[in-house]
């Protein structure tokens, strides 16, 4: 009998060899900056109680309204593929007692997220993201802190071609100014029925509508940044100057709303030019109420969620992808099976020095076993015969330009250290 073929759902993004060293290397350069500042690994169920996502990231989003996957246990319980982070941390602070505990609340976290959207570049029906959230401080300072852990992210992977978009979506006395003036200006629109319904529950999702006629229809919309109240003003302000102080780039976007209903405050996104329409790789804000909404106490939070897809597909459209970065450092070919358990044992010691050590397996002829170790594209090989192992000797021969040099075996790990 002959089976089909399962393939992989359609808008899933996946990585084998080789590109799933790049994934890796991506998404641990993201989440690097956010460790040295003292931010601490959060592991998330990847499906939560639906009612998390329709409460925290709200109803009138596209992405509780047309995109979450959501099914029913054998319980009869609805529950969701986690469509983004922060949500499923605020419920984990509040459940395990940390906002109990020393403020702020610093956390990271990685993995797939998943979105029923039409597939293209980009755009996948199961992404992945690093994120971080700082939990529990109203501080300016704390929010320019989060963008530079973003922004240093980005930088470490080598990228130039993206800017960084801020903005402030206020307090409560800031939006209730301004939703007077805006639900006026909107009732002058000629919308159809399913438009009239989002801006009846959150009329800033007009700002975020897609569509060419709505984005003329919305220029001349008042904004909400000339509503901010003292407070909010200042504390832009405040932010503004501590990116400045820091050096980081940045333009003042007054109609950026983003995607998720809990942003107040703070808000930002970077986007980079060389993606075409999906050219968004990540962003955030600060989410004060947010805990509230989910059944904890009022404090206030800040984070950000980046795409490693994305950013994968921004270090390739630089060019800054350098295939020698994933490769093994040494290629081991041991002559024979009496050369096996020293090539195993010597590959122990260098892998315990940091050293990423191949060896070549199955018997293969010389020949062959070059050409394996070409292939791999490890910077450096030895053979490992009887004449090696009794003079105590290896030609460490570096792949690049075919150069090689004798070194003692007992001097392998020194060797290695001044060529790498």
């Amino acid at each position: 009998m002959k089976y089909e073929m399962i393939q992989a759902p359609k808008g899933v993004s996946e990585y084998g060899p080789p590109m799933s060293a790049a994934f890796e290397w991506v998404r641990e350069s993201l989440i690097a900056p956010a460790k040295l500042a003292g931010y601490q690994l959060m592991e998330l169920p990847v499906f939560e109680d639906t009612a998390l996502f329709s409460r925290g990231v709200g109803e009138s989003t596209d992405v509780v309204s047309k995109e979450m996957y959501t099914f029913e246990d054998r319980g009869g319980r609805s529950l969701t593929l986690r469509p983004e982070g922060t949500a499923g941390v605020m419920r984990a602070v509040i459940e395990s007692g940390l906002d109990r505990g020393q403020l702020p609340i610093k956390v990271w976290y990685s993995g797939a997220f998943f979105r029923a959207e039409r597939p293209q570049a980009g755009r996948y029906r199961q992404f992945y993201q690093v994120g971080i959230e700082a939990i529990g401080l109203d501080d300016p300072a704390i929010d320019a802190e989060v963008i530079a852990i973003a922004d240093q992210g980005f930088k470490s992977l080598g990228l130039r071609n993206y800017r960084l978009e801020i903005t402030s979506l206020g307090d409560n006395e800031s939006r209730a100014a301004h939703r007077v003036d805006l639900l006026r200006f909107i009732a002058t629109l000629d919308l159809d029925e399913a438009t009239k319904a989002r801006a009846a529950i959150n009329p800033l999702r007009l700002f975020d509508d897609k569509r060419i006629e709505m984005q003329k229809a919305m220029a001349q919309a008042p904004l909400l940044l000339d509503y901010l109240s003292q407070k909010s003003a200042e504390n832009f302000k405040q932010v503004k100057s501590y990116l400045d102080q820091l050096g980081i780039t940045y333009q003042v976007n007054p109609r950026m709303v983003r995607g998720l209903d809990y942003y107040t405050g703070t808000t930002f996104e970077f986007i980079h030019e060389g993606l075409g329409a999906q050219s968004g790789i990540g962003g955030g804000g600060r989410y004060d109420g947010l805990m509230e909404i989910l059944g904890g106490q009022g404090l206030s939070g800040i984070g950000f969620g980046l795409g490693v897809d994305r950013a994968l597909l921004a270090a390739q459209a630089e060019g800054v992808l350098l295939e020698n970065q994933f490769s093994s450092d040494l290629f081991i070919i041991p002559l024979g099976d009496n050369q096996k358990s020293r090539a195993l044992s010597l590959a122990a010691q260098l892998r315990l020095c940091g050293f990423r050590t191949e060896i070549a397996f199955g018997n293969r002829a010389l020949k062959g076993a070059m050409k394996a170790a070409d292939k791999s594209g490890s910077r450096y090989v030895i053979v490992l015969g009887d004449s090696e192992v009794a003079s105590g000797t290896v030609e460490l021969k570096r792949m690049s330009d075919g150069f090689t040099s004798s070194v003692k075996i007992e001097e392998l790990q020194k060797a290695l250290t001044g060529a790498l």
